[in-house]
């Protein structure tokens, strides 16, 4: 194992194997250029050594290897083989507190799609009283409403939680990159939306198990352009809205659709929700596939490298996010596994975690909690299945 001082990186550089940071988090992949915001990230999270197996290559091969599409592709798609383990909280047994507020904003926009699946007159003062609860709720809750959507608790009203989960992950997002409050709102009521063009599809088409044909793939491609006549034309939404619904299947490298638009001139609602829209599909477990760990989506966006999401989106949602989100479980250096109860926006290889098991294996009810950012002789080696502690 090379270690790299931060200080001895320049842009352009290339390594023969991935480079990494503290555990297991991916900077670069191998043979990708190392770009200038890659560093300040890395300054600007206090990361002091990267780790990789390779060394720094002189010149750029010719065969250059590429993430491409069809690989991140498979990547997003393929399952753990065991899914993810759903935490057992008493909010949740009770049907009381944050997830009673969590469980009613899915259940109010099942309604509303519930109208507009059957034609019944629906207008965008429904989604804006959504919107409105989402966020207030969204201040007092934040870590609780984070851990329901990785840990999947709701299995009902999939096309309304989806588009909850994604609209919370929007809106902090959105805060995060410091955006005017009127256009969160706005953002917030894109990204419950987004999707909605999906209930003009045939069943046979959305809720397929095996492949797609290629004539059913433009049939699905065709949604936004359904949604944004539902904003539009059925419930009279405001033009950002209909941006978000028309735009957020568009890519940063302009191989999206339906307009093949590139960078910024893709409107910043939808690029904010595209990013949240694939994190919460990777966390979900669909019916062709497990769910992913919250790190391993983590990684899967990291690993875009400026194809499909804005680089400046990636940063913001990972600081809100995590390297490591909420409720996932670690193995530390120490060979002691804990679970993440909080993170830091400044510092997210170093969250605050309380202790599972010991470095002897030994099992701790109720164990301590640490914040890593104090605890500097300890850090995160690896994100584990949760499946894989029987703790």
């Amino acid at each position: 194992m090379n270690i790299i001082n931060t200080d001895d990186l320049r842009p352009g550089q290339i390594f023969s194997a991935p480079v990494f940071t503290e555990g297991t988090y991916l900077l670069v992949p191998a043979y990708v250029p190392l770009r200038q915001k890659d560093i300040d990230i890395l300054v600007s999270w206090g990361i002091d050594l990267v780790r990789t197996e390779g060394y720094m290559l002189d010149e750029e091969p010719e065969e250059m290897m590429e993430f491409n599409e069809e690989e991140q592709q498979e990547e997003v798609e393929a399952p753990p083989e065991k899914p993810i383990v759903k935490f057992t909280i008493s909010d949740v047994r009770q049907n009381t507190g944050p997830y009673r507020a969590y469980k009613n904003l899915i259940e109010k926009l099942n309604g509303v799609f519930f109208g507009l699946k059957t034609r019944i007159d629906v207008d965008m003062r429904d989604i804006n009283n959504i919107c409105v609860q989402l966020l207030k709720d969204l201040r007092d809750y934040t870590d609780s409403f984070v851990d329901y959507i990785l840990g999947g608790e709701i299995t009902s009203h999939e096309l309304a939680k989806s588009s909850v989960n994604t609209a919370i992950l929007s809106a902090l997002t959105a805060q995060e990159l410091k955006l005017p409050n009127h256009k969160i709102h706005n953002i917030a009521a894109g990204a419950l939306l987004h999707d909605v063009g999906m209930l003009r599809l045939s069943k046979g088409i959305t809720e397929k198990k095996g492949g797609l044909s290629e004539a059913e793939l433009e049939q699905i491609k065709s949604h936004p352009l359904h949604t944004s006549k539902i904003v539009t034309k059925e419930m009279f939404g405001p033009h950002e809205v209909n941006l978000i619904a028309l735009q957020h299947h568009e890519r940063w490298d302009g191989k999206g659709y339906p307009d093949r638009l590139t960078g910024q001139s893709i409107d910043i609602g939808a690029r904010i929700v595209s990013v949240a829209d694939a994190f919460e599909a990777m966390v979900s477990k669909k019916s062709y596939r497990n769910s992913m760990t919250g790190y391993q989506a983590i990684k899967n966006l990291l690993a875009d490298n400026a194809r499909r999401f804005d680089p400046a989106v990636i940063h913001a949602f990972t600081k809100i996010i995590g390297i490591y989100p909420i409720g996932s479980i670690v193995r530390l250096n120490d060979r002691s596994v804990a679970r993440v109860v909080n993170i830091h926006t400044n510092a997210p290889m170093r969250p605050v975690i309380q202790m599972l098991m010991d470095s002897g294996g030994q099992i701790i009810n109720a164990g301590k909690v640490i914040d890593l950012l104090n605890e500097r002789t300890l850090f995160i080696k690896e994100a584990i299945d949760p499946t894989e502690f029987t703790g």
